[in-house]
């Protein structure tokens, strides 16, 4: 694996950096000696300050390797509120484990969240891991929270996964991202800050060709509770004879993982059977254009089943870009035995 070591890592309200001898009190007042903390931890609370920096001393000496990751978390100048590290779990398989623990003072105030998400980032993007791993007691599930937040998935249980500081053997939930996950988790927060205005429906203007037409039939302004976008929805004739729907999402994200849109796409198209193989989809979608640009957006999102062929040749119609073919998340409404892999398309307007 290509290794970097421990550099200094800065989020919006964190700075992670290496440990120092100097850290010993404040690690030993603010975390480690903490039963409450250290309680699903594999290792007992510190009884003295003295303990703690003949621990510090070990992590320290080991900087020197480049393929030891270790940060302490710091939001504040002088401030120190827990620990973060990522050892090599695997050379081969380029597989690693993350590991962390914050004081009691911080919990639930998202810090530890954006460290881990802060990390994995930094190894992603600066070695090539393929995997990173994690685990927490089952009965430990703010620790869940904290890896979902960064990214990752739960993949199962493991039973009697490890001892814990207080001499239990802990059921586990156990954790995980793939390099391929962290690029889409990242496509998806590109797309998500793209520019979109929306201050209501506009009067769809006439929107025609030399062969169809389209039809609004519904402007459904969306649920922002569940994170649903406004649609404009039209029906394709061809003269007096509707041959197919074709409907606009306006704006990027929305579903429960503000990233629905990436999978299904801001238009969508049916064209009935008797009428396929005449164009008619890739002509709708280029009707739409007025619309999408009167709400200042500039790139729009054509996905489709990695079978569908039909589609796949529309979207090469438009000129559109393939980002990649990728697995279909489980809690997808999509998903299901026959539709796990879908193609996503960018098309620049």
């Amino acid at each position: 694996m290509k290794h970097v070591g421990t550099q200094t890592i800065k989020t919006k309200r964190l700075t992670l950096r290496r440990f120092n001898t100097a850290d010993a009190e404040k690690m030993f007042n603010n975390w480690a000696s903490d039963i409450e903390v250290t309680r699903y931890m594999r290792w007992q609370p510190y009884e003295s300050v003295d303990g703690v920096k003949s621990m510090l001393e070990e992590w320290i000496d080991s900087y020197k390797n480049d393929d030891y990751y270790h940060w302490g978390i710091c939001p504040d100048e002088g401030k120190l509120i827990g620990s973060i590290g990522v050892y090599v779990a695997s050379e081969h398989d380029h597989r690693a484990g993350l590991g962390y623990c914050i004081g009691r003072n911080w919990w639930s105030k998202g810090y530890m969240s954006e460290a881990v998400k802060a990390v994995i980032d930094y190894m992603y993007t600066n070695t090539d891991v393929e995997r990173i791993e994690a685990y927490h007691a089952v009965e430990n599930p703010a620790s869940g929270k904290v890896m979902v937040k960064a990214g990752m998935e739960r993949e199962g249980l493991a039973r009697s996964k490890f001892k814990s500081g207080i001499g239990t053997f802990e059921d586990s939930d156990e954790y995980g991202i793939v390099r391929e996950l962290w690029e889409v988790q990242k496509e998806i927060d590109y797309y998500n800050s793209l520019p979109c205005t929306f201050d209501g429906f506009i009067e769809v203007p006439e929107l025609s060709d030399d062969v169809i037409h389209l039809v609004c039939l519904q402007k459904l302004r969306g649920n922002p509770e569940e994170k649903r976008k406004p649609v404009y929805m039209f029906a394709i004739y061809n003269g007096s004879e509707k041959v197919g729907e074709i409907n606009l999402r306006i704006g990027y994200g929305g579903g429960p993982y503000n990233s629905n849109l990436y999978y299904g796409g801001q238009i969508g198209y049916d064209v009935n059977e008797p009428f396929r193989g005449n164009g008619y989809a890739a002509r709708a979608c280029r009707l739409l254009l007025p619309v999408a640009k009167a709400h200042d957006m500039t790139k729009l999102l054509i996905t489709n089943n990695h079978t569908n062929k039909a589609s796949m040749r529309v979207c090469e119609k438009l000129g559109t870009r393939l980002i990649r073919t990728v697995r279909l998340p489980e809690w997808n409404d999509m998903y299901n035995d026959d539709h796990k892999y879908q193609n996503i398309y960018e098309w620049e307007i």
